[in-house]
């Protein structure tokens, strides 16, 4: 084949030389518009994962690589005066430049034609090229000539930053957080060969711009950042290798994905790769891996379907394919960290102790989890549980202080909220379970909440609870409006209470427009049989469902018999010893129906803007807010994202949490979507716990969180990051009802108590783990030895 790189970067030289060693009758060509020693940027970072690939595929240039590396294991944090350290981190870094230079001699050595101070206007200047690899960086020529065809997506983030260097030689991947009277501004800093390091400093827009940086050039820019960080650089200048950049110094990240990755022209073939195809911010440093990954892959399918021209279309495909899963798992990642810092002063540094604020730091990709952080600093980890178990016990609490006991793990500590101590931070999420008779609570719930407090969990949730018989979603529903049902939830209450350390929650709610439908395993969302239903209510007349009952607006009248409902309800519920109400203005009810601009169209005083919309919602707060006892807190369960097109957003869910907030709300409960059935959330592990984590880091109000929360590694790591101060649990409980006393034995926890009844169960269950392990570690040990 006739194959032409254009760009003379990591993935072009890469691939070239691949390509060329792999099948020698190639003609490989790689075209670059600059000379072989210029470069943009200083040292790149690479993982010891990708060292390994490039040691497999060609072990010459991996072995030159890695006699050019500076590794190092540490990362420092400077902030707020402090310098703390964590080791077993494995970095490797080079220089940009050498980088090159060793991948454009291993290229000349294998034979390919490299063509320097070429500028390529069109890939159609290689009319004999069978395949043309477009790996011109992210302003690629070639991709924006078939626009139409690769369709990128280019978001230009807010923050700016700029690539400098300095010859003080670190040894850590450093973190500098300096705060200015205008806000905060990070350096990034590690090195990348025996005399120079790489320095990226990073601000808001709003700070470079109150700083007059938007006006200064280059050596303008670099005395301002010598002066702000001179104690880390003590005495050592920075410098630049980008004079030649007309305009600011400081840029603006962009982020790409492209629609589709390749292109027929008519006489070759064309793909994207590296920074062409997608980015990855530097805030994990995955680019340059991109770009080598990115190399490897195509190799490896050209060498599985064929070197010949007449497999590029199969070969092209299967390269996307594969691609696009491993690359949006690192964007995911690095989207994490990217925002992590682009909000790193409104959300973390102020708000976080600098112990805290280190983990969140560390944790910020979500890519690395609070185990993880054990198998690489157990000593560090260790004492960051102990400083946090300190923190979070009860005055007067006698908490180990050395090492002779492990200390607490962060979803074990308690937690406080007025009056009320939670003994963990466990929550048994509200579920409903549609087996009340009109409203009561009976001898399934008494089992099915009482097996879970006997489980663990620090908090034990009953399922949505409804004010009003024209409040239930379904007939099943349990209720809150006679003394009937009162009694019911005190045997609940007592039962709880008087065999485990569990605290119980009523959630107050009403169905709004998603009631009088069937029980869920009938038929979810499915309107009930007429004569079967009752009329229904809402903040404006939309069906949930095309076929579903239409609502009836509702009027003043309507919304006074309603607050006293919830009123009602709220003073029955603190008669049967429950210690936390919350108020459910989520998932499309009713409440949640006058929040959502897809679901409240009124044009009077309840709708359209916030203020308004929440006006309903927060008179309904303020009446259980009067009458709830004084000593026991109310959460509020909010959808933090309607994932829909002209609905609530993130942004929107914390003006409303900040309403609540003023009303008195102690803790925001963060769900999302259910408001609307077109709805396309966006699933992942964890994928709701960012709203948890804006909220309660901009607002200064404690959150819980909630969605695909499934290990005690989650736990653990969100409640430790500061990104929630409680994790609530839903489908993993139906599974377990013990998951809390599981989960806390699989990592090693062998001092949480179980109830008296089940402890020989509990020396079982931790023998067969021990067993279990025993038997794992020769398999762990031949992967870890390369057999």
């Amino acid at each position: 084949m006739r194959i032409v790189c254009i760009g003379g970067g990591p993935a072009g030289l890469y691939f070239g030389l691949l390509m060329k060693k792999r099948h020698p009758a190639h003609s490989v060509t790689v075209v670059e518009r600059n000379r072989p020693y210029d470069t943009f940027g200083w040292g790149v970072v690479f993982s010891d994962a990708t060292m390994q690939a490039m040691r497999q595929w060609d072990a010459e240039t991996a072995t030159e690589i890695e006699q050019a590396f500076n590794h190092w294991d540490d990362i420092e944090v400077l902030i707020k005066g402090r310098r703390m350290r964590t080791s077993g981190h494995g970095f490797v870094g080079i220089g940009r430049k050498r980088l090159l230079n060793i991948l454009q001699r291993r290229c000349e050595d294998l034979g390919v034609e490299l063509r320097f101070e070429h500028e390529v206007e069109s890939d159609l200047e290689f009319p004999d090229a069978d395949l043309i690899v477009a790996a011109d960086g992210v302003n690629s020529r070639i991709r924006r000539r078939y626009e139409e065809v690769f369709r990128p997506d280019m978001l230009v983030r807010p923050n700016r930053y700029i690539w400098l260097g300095t010859n003080r030689l670190f040894d850590a991947f450093t973190f500098d957080f300096r705060k200015t009277d205008h806000g905060w501004f990070q350096a990034h800093v590690y090195k990348f060969d025996e005399t120079t390091s790489t320095f990226i400093v990073e601000t808001t827009e709003e700070t470079f711009r109150a700083h007059g940086l938007d006006k200064a050039d280059m050596d303008g820019s670099i005395a301002f950042c010598e002066s702000l960080f001179a104690e880390v650089l003590e005495g050592a200048p920075l410098m630049s290798n980008a004079r030649h950049l007309r305009g600011s110094a400081w840029l603006n990240f962009n982020r790409l994905i492209c629609g589709a990755w390749s292109h027929f022209n008519g006489r070759s073939h064309v793909v994207l790769m590296g920074d062409a195809a997608h980015t990855a911010h530097f805030a994990i440093g995955s680019g340059t891996k991109l770009a080598v990954d990115d190399a490897i892959e195509l190799t490896r399918q050209f060498d599985r379907l064929g070197h010949d021209a007449g497999r590029i279309p199969a070969v092209l495909a299967a390269y996307e394919e594969v691609r696009r899963v491993d690359v949006a798992r690192i964007q995911n990642a690095a989207r994490n960290a990217m925002e992590w810092f682009e909000v790193v002063g409104t959300r973390y540094a102020d708000r976080l102790e600098p112990e805290q604020f280190m983990y969140s730091m560390l944790t910020r990709s979500q890519r690395i989890s609070h185990e993880n952080l054990r198998l690489r600093d157990p000593a560090w980890l260790e004492g960051f549980e102990r400083w946090f178990a300190a923190r979070a016990a009860p005055a007067g609490a006698a908490v180990p202080e050395d090492g002779n006991a492990r200390p607490k793990p962060p979803m074990l500590t308690p937690f406080r909220l007025r009056g009320l101590t939670i003994p963990n931070r466990v929550v048994v999420s509200p579920m409903a379970m549609y087996s009340a008779v009109d409203g009561e609570p009976g001898d399934f719930h008494l089992v099915h909440l009482g097996s879970r407090a006997l489980g663990g969990a620090g908090l034990i949730y009953g399922e949505m609870t409804c004010v009003s018989p024209d409040a239930r979603i379904t007939p099943g529903c349990l209720g809150l409006w006679n003394e009937a049902q009162a009694a019911g939830w005190r045997r609940i209450v007592d039962f709880i209470h008087g065999n485990s350390d569990a605290k119980v929650a009523i959630q107050l709610g009403h169905a709004g427009r998603k009631g009088a439908t069937r029980r869920g395993w009938e038929g979810i969302d499915q309107p009930l049989d007429e004569g079967e239903d009752w009329p229904l209510i809402s903040a404006s007349a939309l069906p949930y469902l095309p076929h579903s009952q239409v609502p009836r607006e509702m009027d003043r009248a309507d919304m006074e018999r309603v607050v006293e409902d919830f009123r009602r309800a709220a003073v029955l519920a603190a008669t049967t010893g429950t210690d936390l109400l919350e108020l459910h203005c989520a998932h499309g009810y009713l409440l949640s129906s006058f929040l959502s601009p897809l679901t409240n169209r009124r044009t009077d005083e309840w709708g359209g803007p916030h203020e308004n919309r929440a006006r309903f919602p927060l008179e309904v707060f303020r009446a259980i807010r009067a009458v709830w006892p004084a000593d026991r807190p109310i959460s509020v369960r909010l959808s933090c994202h309607d994932w829909a097109e002209g609905g609530n957003t993130p942004d929107d869910a914390v003006i409303f949490a900040r309403l609540f907030q003023q009303a008195g709300a102690d803790i925001i409960d963060c769900s999302s979507g259910q408001v609307v059935k077109h709805e396309a959330p966006v699933y992942g592990r964890l994928f709701q716990t960012p709203f948890s984590d804006r909220i309660r880091n901009e607002l200064g109000i404690p959150t819980i969180a909630v969605g695909a929360v499934s290990e005690a590694d989650h736990v653990n790591s969100i409640i430790a990051a500061g990104r929630a101060d409680l994790c609530a649990i839903a489908r993993p409980h139906l599974a377990d009802p013990a998951w809390t006393l599981h989960e806390t034995a699989k990592i090693g926890v062998t001092d949480l108590p179980w109830p008296r009844q089940y402890r020989s169960g509990k020396t079982q269950y931790e023998t067969n783990l021990a067993r279990a392990a025993a038997a794992a570690m020769p398999a762990a040990t031949q992967v870890a030895e390369g057999r």
